[in-house]
């Protein structure tokens, strides 16, 4: 199959960089890209396909990192006073005698399917999971992600997937105070699922899906289990992700259990050797941090030499009142800065927004986080964090991933760089069409075969489910409106 596209704007790459291409066009066969320029000379009979999408902006398929799989809880959790966060944990009591699964296994089917439709919606086009483990009894089991698999392969999109595990879970403690409670064995079974899985993709042999390591938060896991996620992935050669530096309550849990701070667990583990890919979402809260040091003490230095790739998600930080310190300085430093939505909605274009606006309050300079950086990490930064030099980027011979964004509405404002005024402007709900490995994924806005309006009042449903199972979690039993009030009083009709 010989397809070509053709836009006012293309991001194509050149030179080693990204660069603006006015009225392009992007032609590939099968699963790689042929062409990129201003005027395709091949022979025009010979295009399977051949689409004019007009006033539109075709950039590199986007690559979250930190892809919610799940139903978004942020909606529930982002803007709690400490009266009713506690009861946003696990209680104790719950851990030890009551813990269960909310959904069955085909309902979490369906979750999946829905969040896997939502990324494919908002241009992503690679994507490694993310999921709540608080609605579940443990952690993710290995046949939910065999599951997840199919549906990623059904939809089209490029997924490094595998089960999450831990050791142990946050839990909210009787005299108020917050500790991870342990169950070890359920550490150790989940990274022989994990391997299990990836023994399990290994034998499906499908490109577009690749096994990794995701191991949860790095408070919830012990030494054992952080020294054997390292050997395990350096043994297997898979890339690794672990949720670490992200909070001061994660720092003093780590200080108080291991007598160091979670960079150190991470090099002690040998989880910072450099044979070793290591993707870290978040990595807010190192000596830069003003609830740290609050300068420079050389922990982003550290993490560059170490090869790390950060994943940082701009918008969910903001959300929960965190902020790198800062996007340019670790840049400077050479860490390799990648993109992550962590929550709903998986709009990147938004996070990139966002992310351009903080860096200017945290370093006090309108230059100091320009929309390019965003939109290399959002694309170059996320092929560079996975070994692949053939994502990222819109040039012959790399892999035909792309998505276009519609930029022509009124709604749009009037344009200038069309990069720039569309990250100011514009929203992921933009994306009108996609293709992985040259396949097509979002066509004309809709998901081939999938029913949108069926599969989001079955979303509904579930969430109002898992909305309401957070009172059997609370420690003080309160019921689900107590937890989560309106933002105002309910209308009272008049007597």
């Amino acid at each position: 199959m010989r397809i070509r596209w053709r836009a006012r704007h293309v991001l194509a790459h050149q030179d080693g960089g990204h660069v603006l291409l006015r009225d392009g066009e992007l032609v590939w066969e099968d699963d790689v890209i042929v062409y990129v320029g201003p005027r395709y000379e091949g022979p025009v009979d010979e295009l399977d396909e051949d689409r004019d999408l007009g006033e539109a902006l075709i950039m590199p398929g986007l690559i979250d990192l930190d892809a919610l799989t799940d139903i978004d809880h942020l909606v529930l959790d982002s803007w709690h006073g400490p009266e009713h966060g506690r009861g946003l944990q696990w209680s104790l009591d719950y851990f030890q005698n009551r813990r269960r699964d909310v959904f069955t296994p085909e309902e979490r089917a369906a979750v999946r399917e829905y969040a896997l439709v939502q990324l494919a919606l908002h241009g992503i086009t690679t994507y490694m999971p993310i999921a709540s483990e608080v609605h579940s009894s443990w952690a993710e089991p290995y046949d939910e992600l065999v599951a997840m698999a199919e549906t990623s392969r059904r939809i089209g999109l490029r997924g490094y997937l595998g089960p999450a595990y831990r050791s142990g879970v946050n839990v909210a403690l009787p005299d108020g105070g917050r500790d991870v409670a342990f169950d070890e064995e359920q550490g150790r079974a989940g990274l022989r699922d994990a391997v299990r899985f990836l023994d399990h993709l290994d034998k499906l042999d499908d490109p577009l899906l690749t096994g990794v390591l995701l191991p949860c938060r790095i408070e919830t896991l012990t030494e054992e289990l952080l020294r054997e996620t390292a050997a395990t992935a350096l043994d297997r050669e898979v890339l690794v992700r672990l949720h670490a530096l992200q909070g001061t309550t994660e720092r003093d849990i780590v200080q108080r259990r291991h007598g160091v701070t979670p960079l150190q667990l991470l090099d002690d583990t040998g989880l910072l050797d450099p044979d070793l890919q290591l993707l870290i979402p978040h990595t807010d809260v190192i000596d830069r941090h003003p609830d740290v040091h609050g300068e420079d003490r050389g922990d982003v230095a550290r993490l560059a030499r170490a090869g790390v790739s950060v994943v940082h998600c701009p918008l969910t930080s903001l959300r929960y009142g965190s902020v790198l310190h800062s996007f340019d300085a670790y840049r400077e430093a050479g860490l390799n800065l990648c993109l992550g939505t962590d929550s709903f909605p998986p709009d990147l274009v938004r996070g990139m927004d966002v992310g351009v606006h903080l860096g200017k309050l945290v370093d006090g300079r309108m230059d100091a986080a320009p929309a390019e950086a965003y939109v290399e990490a959002a694309t170059l930064g996320g092929a560079r964090a996975l070994g692949r030099g053939d994502l990222g980027r819109l040039e012959a011979g790399a892999q035909a991933d792309a998505v276009a964004f519609a930029i022509g509405d009124i709604r749009d404002g009037v344009q200038d760089d069309p990069v720039r005024t569309f990250l100011l402007s514009g929203t992921a709900r933009q994306a009108t069409n996609s293709v992985v490995a040259g396949r097509p994924v979002l066509v004309d806005g809709s998901i081939p075969g999938v029913d949108l309006a069926a599969l989001q009042e079955r979303a509904q449903a579930l969430f109002a489910r898992m909305r309401t199972a957070y009172a059997g979690r609370d420690g003080e039993r309160r019921d689900a409106d107590a937890l989560f009030p309106p933002t105002f009083p309910p209308f009272r009709a008049q007597a």
